[in-house]
């Protein structure tokens, strides 16, 4: 009898995703183990595996299709010695139910493929499929980025499909590059002041879903407060200085979070329904999320435990996590659940702003630059120090005001004297 193929759920979170790629096509043979698809969901793409042997009859979810929902059919295979007939009358929702393709290598992303290299180098041709040309989505993203048209390349991928590196490659070398959005191929085309639209990707559409539902559900209210980080900043300086590690300002707020999260524990909540009750989630661990920005979204990586790790290990984790972020390259135990996040966009300039909670989380620290500022000493005198702004946006269901005072006023605590944070 017919198997269904149903789309995967790749995290226990996931509702729908992206369809990105076949990499397999109607009337091949597939074995248990081969990756037939790639997956995107709104922080990965993933790789995805048949279970069951087989012949490939029909794909019923094309290639790039948005939305699909977990659970839904998208491919038919037929078993050892059925034919086209047997799909005569087959419905793939019912039946035998269907087999639910795993992710390769589950749960660890393979995003996407486009760092292995293959033997023998494969010719255009072997990428392309009529009109359809057979790239990695994040080689897409970059070249729809860049303007690099892919129909002029040639894929060094699987099956001689387009990776990242063969866009890479050809922005490096200036082939391809323009041709996409008429620049190179087109010299004397006047330029277009037309508006132009671009849908949102899955990462967009749930960093946008969530912020809305933030906004509109939870009560955020805000306190604000600045550090004195001299100290700090000469405590770096003397660490890097004499281990040769990379510690960075960011670090030490991580830190100092963890810190001040285990000092004032009815701070280190998250919001919380279970038996048709609400109320608070408790937590014992400072599991701080970081906000990376990436191309087109952003995504909140988890370092778990930062109250047991020094500066150095948290450097270590947070510079591993952005990387494989900004790859897509995560679990999705990396970057679900945390208690608390930060979000510093003192590297952009930025002196003062107020984060979005993420939600179920019950606060987010939002950080801004350090600064030059006049300032009153503490022996009355003016005198000049580097002043850094925080604000921290607060659920008001789960954190009250002098809560989260006491916790930012432990942050600030901890900042301006690093040796705290050695004990």
């Amino acid at each position: 009898m017919p198997i269904a193929i149903l789309m995967p759920a790749l995290s226990p979170t996931m509702e729908e995703g992206t369809l990105a790629t076949w990499l397999v096509k109607e009337g091949d043979q597939v074995a248990a183990g081969d990756v037939i698809a790639e997956i995107e969901t709104d922080k990965a793409t993933m790789e995805v595996e048949a279970v069951e042997e087989g012949t490939l009859a029909k794909i019923l979810i094309a290639a790039d299709t948005d939305n699909v929902a977990v659970n839904t059919p998208i491919a038919i295979l037929l078993e050892e010695g059925e034919d086209a007939s047997a799909l005569d009358g087959f419905d793939p929702g019912a039946g035998r139910g269907g087999a639910t393709a795993p992710a390769a290598d589950a749960p660890t992303p393979a995003t996407p493929a486009d760092e292995t290299p293959v033997p023998a180098a494969p010719t255009a041709a072997a990428a392309r499929t009529g009109d359809r040309i057979f790239s990695s989505p994040l080689a897409r993203r970059i070249a729809g980025q860049q303007g690099v048209d892919l129909a002029a390349l040639t894929g060094t991928g699987p099956k001689g499909r387009i990776v990242k590196k063969d866009v890479e490659d050809a922005i490096a070398t200036g082939v391809a590059k323009g041709v996409a959005k008429g620049t190179a191929s087109s010299p004397q085309m006047a330029p277009s002041y037309e508006s132009e639209f671009i849908a949102f990707d899955s990462m967009r559409k749930t960093v946008a879903k969530r912020m809305k539902e933030s906004k509109n559900e939870v009560p955020h209210f805000y306190l604000t407060a600045e550090a004195n980080i001299d100290i700090l900043l000469g405590a770096r300086k003397r660490l890097n200085d004499s281990r040769g590690s990379k510690v960075s300002v960011n670090d030490f707020i991580i830190k100092a979070c963890a810190h001040a999260l285990m000092a004032e524990p009815d701070a280190n909540v998250s919001f919380a329904s279970q038996g048709g009750k609400d109320g608070r989630l408790m937590h014992h661990t400072a599991d701080i999320s970081v906000a990376v920005a990436l191309d087109g979204g952003l995504v909140t990586p988890v370092i778990k435990s930062c109250e047991l790790k020094g500066l150095v290990g948290i450097s270590e984790a947070m510079q591993d996590l952005a990387s494989r972020a900004r790859d897509r390259k995560l679990a999705p135990e990396e970057y679900q659940g945390g208690s608390f996040s930060i979000s510093n966009l003192g590297m952009f300039g930025v002196k003062e702003f107020s984060a979005v909670i993420n939600p179920p989380q019950g606060a987010i620290l939002a950080v801004g630059a350090g600064e030059k500022r006049p300032v009153v000493l503490d022996d009355g005198q003016l005198g000049v120090a580097t002043m850094m702004s925080m604000t921290l946006s607060c659920d008001h269901r789960t954190i009250n005001g002098d809560v989260g005072a006491k916790l930012l006023k432990s942050i600030k605590m901890h900042l301006e004297d690093p040796m705290l944070m050695l004990g």
